[in-house]
Parts: structure tokens; C-alpha cells; sequence
């Protein structure tokens, strides 16, 4: 079938949906109809341990991949034929298996969902996005602007309060660029220039960082002033939730290539939509994107002598249902082309 779950399930294990157990991107919870993703449950420990206002949790976390049927990697490895799996849909959490891999659709972000960007500007408004955005209000304190970045939930503390980390923007005296300060980390940021990933440590108990990386577009400073960040990733030196097999494979990518986006569906397509980001930001993203995949796969090259690589490309995927609104006369979400995707 042609639905991207389905089909990369039936790609991987060689077998149809009835055998494999995934129908479509969402299935539902038969207790309150509400959409749950088909593929991945994620729950909580099974004990907690209160101490004052702090839960501990006992034991791991209900994390699990639904797909059933066994992947051809899998089976490579009964066999001991190594195989190096980068990014093919479906497999997160990652399988166990004689090779390395690294999850793709389905990872979430820092908060749990598939992808919430923040907008942090001096514009007014009540209405929220229809998408998977939010919007925090920048207020000016001096001669900075000011706001709090939320991140995930605290889940140590009774209630389950939301972390933040303090953001603030100093204007260099004109309108192409700006200080972007991050919980006392500064970085330069010029107005259309997709930033590097930036480190977040969001701290949840003395001794206890929660770790993300985002990267950050200034696209306004003029009479307003707004900043873009994407999803919080789950950093792959520290994450937060397996991504990888074996659990260090991540991390030794990040060391030898540098950061990367570990979210499963990576290009911010949402944030496009709502008009956040124009077309050429989006191209950026999606081009960088695309290169980290590439490194990674001529670094796995460069390792497995005898048995399988496997790495998806999806940029293409993402270009045409993002820009067929341009090939189709009179599309409803055409608009002037932007940007030209040099950053």
C-alpha cells in the first residue's frame, strides 16, 4: 500500500500488512477513540518511587516497536552477516540484531511528539497554529528582548511541571543580525541564516540534564522581531530515548560527523505551512538534511567490508509534497516563491 509506514514495514520484512501489523500512520485507542501512532508505544515505568517532591521511576520505560514479522537485517544476522541500517522508516525503537542502526520515522522530539517548532517573536497574537507550532510572546527588558523556551515535562517532580531554559535577543545596532543568549550560551545569529545545532540542557533534579539540540532562524528585525527554532531533537551524544543499536551507535556518529537531526520525520513541513519559515528555509533545512544522511553513509561505506548497508534518502519526498502546490493551477496554499534556500 501506499501509505509510508505500511509500505517501508512490507519493505523490511518482506511480508504484507496482515503479517506485519501496520495499517496506516495512526491506529486508535479503543478505550477513548483517541489517534495513537500505529507503529510505537511509549508508556511509563511500571513503579515510581516518591521521595519529597521528586518521583523516581523504577525500572524502564514501556517502550516498544508494534511491527511485527522479522526485517531482512534481522535475518542477515542469523546468518552473521553484518548490516549497517540508517534511517529506513519503522524502526524505532531500534531492533536488536548482529549490525548498527539508527532509527527513522517515528522518533519523536524532546517533548514526545513528532515535531513542535517554536516561534519566539514581538508580534501579538491569540490565535495558536494549526500545526504542531508554538508561539511565546518576546517581551523587551532594556534593551534586550526576553522569553522562556519550554521543553519536556518534567516527570522527577510531582505534577509534572514543564522545563524551560531563558532566552534573550540583543539587535546589533541594524537589521541583519543578532545575539541569541541560551541559557548563558551566545551565539551569533544573521537574519535568514539557518543557525548550526545549538546544545539545550534542560535540568529536571541536581545531578539530572535532559538534552536536546535545535537549530534557530532569526526572520524578523524591524519593527518586530521573531525567531524560529525548530523541534528539540533528542541529542544523539546524550539522547534521551534509544535511537540507535547498538545504544552507542549514535553517539559515535555525532562524534565522527558532528551533530545530526535525530527526529524521524526531520524537515519541518509544519512550520512551512503555517508561513513561518519560507520556501527557502525550508530547502536549506532539507538540503542540510539530506548531506548529514549522505556522510553517514559514506562513513558506513568506508567500514563494512562484506555484508549490508542501507540508508534512506527522503528529500525528495519531502521537496514534492511540500512544492506540488506550484505545479497544480489555482492550489489553494501556492504563494509567491521565497527565499532562494542559500540561507
Amino acid at each position: 500500500p501506499s501509505v509510508s509506514p505500511v509500505a517501508w514495514s512490507s519493505f523490511s520484512t518482506g511480508t504484507h500488512p496482515a503479517k506485519h501489523n501496520i495499517y496506516d500512520f495512526l491506529d486508535r485507542d479503543r478505550r477513548t477513540y483517541l489517534p495513537l501512532l500505529s507503529s510505537t508505544r511509549i508508556g511509563p515505568p511500571d513503579r515510581i518511587l516518591k521521595l519529597g517532591r521528586y518521583r523516581i521511576p523504577i525500572g524502564k520505560p514501556d517502550l516498544r516497536l508494534l511491527r511485527r514479522s522479522r526485517p531482512f537485517w534481522s535475518i542477515l544476522g542469523d546468518h552473521q552477516i553484518w548490516s549497517t541500517v540508517l534511517r529506513v522508516p519503522i524502526t524505532f525503537p531500534p531492533d536488536r540484531f548482529y549490525g548498527a542502526q539508527l532509527s527513522a520515522m517515528c522518533v519523536p522530539d524532546l517533548l514526545g511528539t513528532q515535531g513542535t517548532f517554536t516561534l519566539l517573536t514581538t508580534r501579538k497574537s491569540e490565535a495558536g497554529f494549526k500545526e504542531g507550532g508554538r508561539r511565546v510572546r518576546l517581551k523587551r527588558v532594556g534593551d534586550r528582548l526576553e522569553a522562556e523556551l519550554e521543553g519536556p515535562n518534567n516527570e522527577l517532580v510531582e505534577g509534572a511541571p514543564p522545563l524551560r531554559l531563558p532566552v534573550s535577543i540583543t539587535l546589533n545596532g541594524s537589521d541583519e543580525s543578532a545575539q541569541v543568549e541560551v541559557d548563558g550560551t551566545a551565539l551569533e545569529l544573521r537574519r535568514g541564516a539557518l543557525s548550526d545545532w545549538v546544545d539545550l540542557a534542560f535540568r529536571a533534579a541536581p545531578g539530572v540534564k535532559v538534552r536536546g539540540i535545535c537549530r534557530m532562524l532569526l526572520t524578523e528585525t524591524g519593527e518586530h522581531v521573531s525567531l524560529y527554532l525548530t523541534p528539540i531533537n533528542l541529542d544523539p551524544d546524550s539522547p534521551a530515548m534509544p535511537i540507535s543499536h547498538p545504544d552507542y551507535y549514535a553517539t559515535y556518529l555525532s562524534k565522527k560527523l558532528g551533530k545530526f537531526s535525530t527526529l524521524g520525520l526531520a524537515e519541518d513541513t509544519w512550520a512551512l505551512n503555517e508561513g513561518v519559515i519560507d520556501d527557502g528555509a525550508f530547502l536549506r533545512q532539507t538540503y542540510d538534511i539530506d548531506r548529514e544522511r549522505e556522510n553517514m553513509l559514506f562513513a558506513a561505506l568506508e567500514r563494512v567490508r562484506k555484508g549490508a548497508v542501507v540508508c534512506v534518502f527522503d528529500a525528495t519526498d519531502r521537496i514534492q509534497h511540500m512544492f506540488w502546490r506550484y505545479l497544480e493551477e489555482g492550489h489553494p496554499a501556492a504563494r509567491a516563491v521565497q527565499g532562494n534556500g542559500d540561507g
